[in-house]
């Protein structure tokens, strides 16, 4: 399959007469009867077609009852009323056939749509019948086919092009960055002929050509902008959103304030929404309250297209209130404002998760809206941040009912909910059914076109191929299928998804590479997600706080820091995610005077408010180094309420460090705002349990069953040749069990000869020592441990993963176990990374 060689010159045809080849337009004016079918509703106008019969005298009937079926999407009642006058045997008019083609164009029937085109007596077809052909194939991701459709029309001795057809091969070449020299030709086309100034839908197409497949030419976008003769509203609203989408906020809303001065054009809701996007995007609150403001006064405040943008505008800002008032204020709520409003409690977390699937209940309850796969993928974050798991699952089974299980986004959150329960069996089948559906069915694709067609004989022919039948992955799939990956730890499908972007030719991709750096950071290989940074052209604000987080989670904190100030020369600016990890990155080594000098920083240098993330870091740092009356000073000084996350952070300090009385308040505080969580009621029982309280140890347990609250079960796995393996606490139901125990005895002996003594403090049962020493060799990450030394070679490193934090005496264990073995031991827990080698971590014992 041969694109049609129109590169360098594009035949003109020599009877092509500019004065005569205007386009064929129907009378602005509608007939009375027109005007009755336009007002048709859905059931008069199956009545009218079902009690129709064509006959040569209501060929006109025929055609404006289709031209209605066309005008409502009403593809089914269109297909009846051909399949009416095809048992008639009538000969059909051009308007007829046109109109045909249109209607199948529309349901995405290229085949029938071509059919009758095909069918047309030659006399028949005219400059609407190619302009609907060519649009059919453009719209239906078939740009090659409207292309060579085109290059048909200008060999036709008595059919000229106009603005339409112009405008549909265009956006043929719109659709796919192979096409953009094809395009320029068109491009020096339509200017050498006069079309350029035909219609103003020409120069929109031509915008989006240069925007779309000119890899984001935005300066000849808008030199195409600045010669059109004419401009409609909708000319300027798609270059300031172009603008806007590109990241040239500045020169969007300058164009947005010319277009407000000097067009004469009033914006309209798509204008609007586009900016109030752009502002919600930037977190630009100023100018975006001032688009509100706009909105009301020229009537668009119950728009729900513009209503839907506003409160994603004030919930991304952080400003849920706003955002729920204008939510409340929309009337005939739809997919999108639901789940804008349900997202922006999700994100702003601090228990706003309850209200997201409060609405999310509300939702369903109403039926009117079904959700969307963005609804479930943002219900199913809040789900991940409650402490009752049974609300995730009810949701899985509500994706599975709809059929959007395996789509990319509601697949991945599936992923990360059961992998933060957990659950890693279940996190491990729901990443397996997205693998296989993208990746080993996009590589069956490769394979078939390579056998299918002998004329491709190389890698950018059968990619190439791929495009034509639609069954590319996409980059978004790629950087789903990482995300997936990194949360359940699988490096060995990470690094097979790595070689696929590589091979399909997306190894240059922004937000691929970004996913590639977050995968192997948080699979433990931070030398490889160290390699794909520095191999990257182009760098974004989420490529550089990527690889900050990596070093400050493997508790490298000096590099960390040095990728910081690298990335402030570049000048890239910083945002909020970057200074968590920039303070994430202190913590983890007690950094308290850089720590404060970032925290000060980011308000003055870059403007960024300290929200409650960023003050859980401070807190974590004073209560890391020990610091508890320091950090419960901190917590009082803050400007709002600190959240069940600052308390939480504190508790588990005062855990570390023994401190009851602080502990004892920290849980209280916590439980007031969350009174089901878990964690909480675990937490506090380890400390009284540490303390020998247990009185109160067993007051808690029967608390926690009184109010049904279950722990989190702690489990950690270990992947061996593309297999994950999981294990809990005194597991033995894996099929080597009897070897990993063996070897647990084994290792038990030689490192107790080099010094290593079982700490059965963290034994949190009423046991005797002897039996507390045997609890300790159960605990799962030694089990992982075991069975990697008997199930890998001795050159690779061991990465173990843990959903919990790691315990302190296997922590100890580990390093006497890397001196005996010689093995490098990788541990991710849920906090953090300990690299552990020849006897020494990482991190120093400071954790």
């Amino acid at each position: 399959m041969s694109i049609p060689n129109i590169k360098i010159s594009l035949p003109l045809p020599s009877h092509l007469n500019l004065k005569n080849s205007s386009t064929q337009k129907a009378s602005s004016s509608s007939s009375p009867k027109q005007e009755n079918f336009n007002n048709l509703n859905p059931t008069q106008l199956h009545k009218a077609i079902s009690t129709l019969n064509p006959t040569p005298n209501n060929l006109i009937t025929s055609s404006l009852l289709l031209k209605a079926c066309i005008r409502t999407n009403n593809s089914h009642l269109g297909k009846l009323l051909h399949h009416k006058l095809t048992d008639s045997q009538l000969s059909l008019d051009s308007v007829l056939l046109n109109s045909l083609i249109s209607l199948y164009s529309k349901s995405g029937d290229t085949e029938t749509a071509l059919s009758i085109f095909q069918t047309m007596d030659v006399t028949k077809r005219d400059i609407v019948s190619y302009s609907s052909i060519i649009s059919c194939y453009a719209n239906n991701k078939n740009p090659l086919k409207a292309i060579t459709m085109f290059v048909e029309l200008l060999h036709q001795d008595r059919i000229f092009p106009n603005e339409y057809c112009l405008t549909a091969v265009i956006r043929a070449c719109v659709k796919s960055s192979r096409f953009f020299e094809t395009g320029l030709s068109l491009f020096g086309f339509v200017l050498k002929t006069g079309y350029f100034d035909s219609h103003v839908c020409v120069g929109c197409e031509l915008i989006d050509m240069f925007v779309k497949s000119g890899g984001g030419d935005l300066e000849s976008a808008r030199k195409v902008f600045d010669r059109m003769r004419e401009r409609n509203v909708v000319t300027w609203t798609l270059m300031i959103t172009r603008l806007a989408q590109f990241g040239f906020y500045g020169d969007a809303i300058g164009l947005f304030l010319d277009m407000l001065v000097s067009s004469g054009y009033v914006p309209d809701r798509f204008t609007l929404t586009g900016l109030i996007s752009m502002c919600a995007e930037i977190e630009f609150l100023r100018f975006g309250k001032e688009l509100h403001s706009w909105v009301i006064r020229s009537g668009l405040v119950y728009d729900l297209c513009v209503g839907c943008s506003l409160v994603d505008m004030y919930a991304k800002c952080g400003l849920m209130r706003d955002s729920r008032r204008v939510f409340d204020g929309i009337t005939g709520h739809n997919v999108m404002s639901w789940t804008a409003v349900i997202n922006g409690y999700v994100r702003g977390g601090g228990g706003q998760e309850w209200e997201a699937m409060r609405l999310f209940s509300d939702m369903m309850v109403q039926g009117c809206v079904a959700p969307n796969c963005f609804t479930f993928s943002g219900v199913l974050k809040a789900c991940a941040s409650l402490p009752d798991f049974g609300f995730g699952e009810q949701i899985h089974g509500q994706t599975i009912k709809l059929g959007l299980s395996e789509i990319d986004c509601v697949g991945n959150a599936l992923v990360s909910v059961y992998a933060r329960s957990g659950r890693m069996e279940c996190a491990r089948k729901c990443f397996d059914v997205l693998f296989e559906k993208n990746l080993v069915s996009c590589s069956g694709v490769v394979d078939d076109a390579s056998v299918i067609d002998s004329n491709l004989n190389s890698e950018q022919d059968v990619n190439r191929q791929i495009d034509f039948t639609g069954n590319g992955a996409s980059s978004f799939t790629y950087a789903s299928l990482l995300s997936g990956a990194a949360c359940i730890g699988t490096i060995g499908k990470g690094e097979q998804i790595h070689a696929m972007v590589v091979k399909m030719g997306f190894g240059t991709d922004l937000s691929v590479n970004n996913a590639l750096i977050s995968m192997y950071s948080k699979c433990g290989n931070k030398e490889a997600a160290l390699q794909v940074f520095n191999d990257m052209e182009d760098r974004n604000v989420i490529t550089w706080t990527s690889i900050i987080n990596g070093f400050a989670k493997h508790g490298f904190a000096s590099k960390a820091l040095e990728l910081f100030y690298d990335m402030l020369k570049t000048g890239v600016k910083p945002n909020d995610v970057t200074y968590i990890a920039v303070l994430s990155a202190c913590s983890h080594v007690g950094l308290i005077d850089e720590a404060w000098k970032h925290f000060t920083s980011m308000r003055d240098n870059h403007g960024i408010v300290p929200r409650m993330e960023h003050y859980a870091c401070m807190v974590d740092l004073f209560g890391r180094s020990g610091l508890l009356s320091e950090a419960i000073e901190f917590i009082n000084s803050m400007p709002f309420d600190a959240d069940a996350l600052v308390w939480r952070t504190f508790l588990g300090s005062c855990r570390v460090h023994g401190n009851t009385e602080l502990g004892e308040h920290a849980a209280k505080m916590i439980l007031e705002r969350e009174p089901h969580d878990p964690a909480t009621y675990i937490l506090l029982s380890n400390l009284y349990a540490s303390g020998g309280r247990w009185d109160d140890v067993a007051a808690i347990r029967k608390r926690m069953k009184q109010k049904q609250i279950t722990k989190e079960a702690g489990c950690s796995w270990i992947e061996v040749e593309s297999q994950v393996h999981i294990f809990h606490v005194g597991d033995t139901l894996h099929p080597k069990a009897q070897k990993i125990y063996e070897k647990l005895d084994e290792l038990a002996l030689k490192i107790k000869n080099v010094g290593y003594v079982p700490n059965t403090d963290f034994v949190l049962h009423d046991v005797e020592d002897e039996q507390k020493e045997q609890y300790l060799f159960q605990h799962s990450e030694k089990l992982a441990v075991a069975f990697a030394l008997i199930s890998t070679p001795n050159s690779k490193p061991i990465r173990v993963f843990k959903n919990l934090r790691v315990c302190g005496d296997c922590h100890s264990a580990m390093k006497y176990i890397s001196t005996v073995t010689g093995r490098e031991i990788v541990v991710r827990d849920a906090n953090r990374f300990h690299h552990i080698k020849y006897g020494k971590c990482s991190c120093n014992d400071y954790w």
